[in-house]
């Protein structure tokens, strides 16, 4: 069976493929005790196809993982979006998950910004805040300013490299992929206000397939 891989994980895949070769070498024995930590490194690697959903207005996870707690929170300051509370959903990915993340909805890059920071467990709630991170300012084009969505790619405790392959006034659609962290991670997603939340906490969702919320385009 092929597995799909990220093409960020090929060098990795072959690092960990040319230390078992040599440990094989050394140790038959020393070997198999390092095995698992290959075929953990193929599999996190994965990029397994994925349906997206259709129909207008629907948001759809940007990452594989556990749900977190869902909370009001400004969005990241250097969006300039206003301190106004919105509607936080945050996405959490064990070393286990699939990494590669996904656009949550159909739009344009209105913003981004990069800003380095701490490296804390990503589940805790402090991370969003002070963690190094990605933010994307994706506009709704139907509704306009006000249906803006951000989402945020947050290093975590082990996640040391954020790669994010989209930039300013870029057309994004629905579970296209945009990025991944390496290794173990979080996402954050802003919803707009009047968006209808989908999901409940403790969750476990997929990118590009699990929706999350569908948005209020007036209609």
């Amino acid at each position: 069976m092929r597995i799909p891989i990220h093409r960020e994980g090929w060098r990795f895949i072959a690092i960990f493929l040319a230390l078992n070769v040599l440990f094989f070498l050394i140790s038959p024995w020393l070997g198999w005790v390092f095995a698992p930590f290959t075929v953990w490194c193929v599999a996190f690697f994965r990029d397994p196809e994925r349906i997206i959903p259709k129909g207008a207005g629907l948001v759809v996870s940007p990452a594989d993982g556990k749900l977190l707690p869902i909370v009001l929170a400004a969005p990241p300051a250097e969006l300039g979006m206003g301190p106004e509370p919105r509607v936080r959903l945050s996405v959490f990915m064990d070393v286990f998950s699939v990494h590669v993340n996904r656009n949550p909805m159909d739009g344009r890059v209105v913003a981004m910004n990069y800003r380095k920071g701490r490296f804390f467990n990503a589940s805790f709630d402090k991370a969003s805040e002070h963690n190094e991170r990605m933010s994307i300012r994706l506009r709704n084009e139907a509704a306009g300013e006000v249906g803006d969505l951000v989402v945020v790619q947050i290093a975590g405790l082990v996640a040391r490299r954020i790669k994010c392959d989209i930039s300013v006034n870029d057309t994004v659609r629905r579970g296209e992929r945009f990025g991944i962290i390496r290794f173990g991670s979080r996402l954050d997603l802003y919803l707009p206000p009047g968006a209808k939340v989908l999901v409940s906490p403790n969750q476990h969702v997929k990118a590009g397939e699990t929706v999350l919320a569908a948005l209020n385009e007036g209609k």
